[in-house]
């Protein structure tokens, strides 16, 4: 397992982290799976580890913390999220900062996560959506401050809206942003332009979610699919937008290297970038552990194939597919 650095926080984290929303909210979830699934990525070498207060209200948090108790002695980095009080995704502009950050949620989550992992301080604790509009606001800022000096945790990420990369540069310049959070994949390329330089410049650590833009860059999604009734995926995959997604996959299938498969593709892809401090994949089961891991062999995407995927950039919003 390769690892790198975890921007000006200093930390070595492993290159391909753990990402749990999986395990805490989605249908098909089984928490001995999933405990399973977590030890073996520790003994796999992994090292990065991102929850959320939400996932599963708190079940998710839950999980890891089993886990934890059972590896004391390995050097783990474990982030978390601080969901919305409003319970809004994603945040805009127009909501006000006491509707989803006041000062006494804020540390009210934390807690509750603290006691859900059972550790004493939270390695990155995170907002999990973000406007900037809030970015000059103190109230929030001297709260992450207290939550610092009170070592109640030990850095401060923005975990940054789908396809809004550029909406959180404001806060960046506040300086209590250790790292980001961020979509980032072959199709979503934009935070290249200006997030990526920002936080190299700052020493802002980059920690790359949705590495398989929730499952089509999987290769394995086909028309008409459905999920059970509330899984969130009948959403970002509903009928009107699932045609255009599996149009791009189609595309990109000509572009996969022979012996490679999309995912993997999917990995290397990110891993190619320097900015990125550790991808997350979503993973519930040892099979998504082994497969995964196993891209950090330290073997670079062939120049020639990361430029091919320079034309599957697809710049989208919310209010189109």
């Amino acid at each position: 397992m390769q690892t790198r650095r975890f921007g000006r926080l200093g930390w070595q984290v492993s290159e391909v982290g753990y990402g749990l929303w999986g395990m805490g909210g989605w249908s098909g979830s089984d928490d001995t799976q999933s405990v399973d699934s977590l030890d073996y990525a520790i003994e796999q070498g992994c090292t990065f580890f991102d929850t959320a207060l939400a996932y599963g209200d708190g079940k998710s948090e839950q999980l890891l913390g089993q886990v934890l108790k059972r590896h004391p002695r390995h050097n783990l980095t474990v982030a978390t999220k601080i969901p919305p009080k409003n319970g809004k995704w994603p945040a805009v502009s127009e909501y006000r900062l006491d509707d989803v950050f006041p000062a006494d949620y804020i540390r009210e989550a934390t807690e509750t996560s603290l006691k859900n992992l059972g550790v004493e301080s939270i390695d990155l604790q995170q907002f999990h959506v973000w406007t900037d509009e809030w970015a000059g606001d103190e109230r929030w800022q001297k709260a992450v401050d207290d939550l610092k000096r009170q070592k109640l945790i030990k850095g401060f990420g923005i975990s940054i809206n789908r396809w809004e990369p550029t909406n959180v540069l404001r806060a960046l310049d506040t300086g209590l942003v250790d790292a980001v959070q961020v979509v980032y994949n072959i199709f979503d390329q934009n935070p290249e332009d200006e997030l990526f330089p920002a936080c190299r410049e700052k020493g802002i650590a980059v920690i790359a979610r949705v590495p398989f833009d929730e499952g089509s860059l999987t290769g394995t999604m086909t028309h008409g699919m459905t999920w059970p009734q509330g899984d969130w995926r009948n959403l970002y995959f509903s009928p009107d937008k699932l045609p255009a997604i599996l149009h791009r996959v189609e595309a990109l299938r000509h572009d996969v290297p022979a012996g490679m498969s999309m995912p993997e593709l999917a990995l290397r892809f990110i891993l190619a970038n320097p900015d990125v401090s550790t991808v997350i994949p979503g993973m519930r089961r040892k099979l998504h552990v082994e497969t995964n891991l196993r891209v950090s062999d330290g073997r670079p995407l062939a120049s020639d194939v990361l430029e091919r995927l320079r034309a599957h950039r697809w710049v989208r919003t919310y209010f189109v597919p």
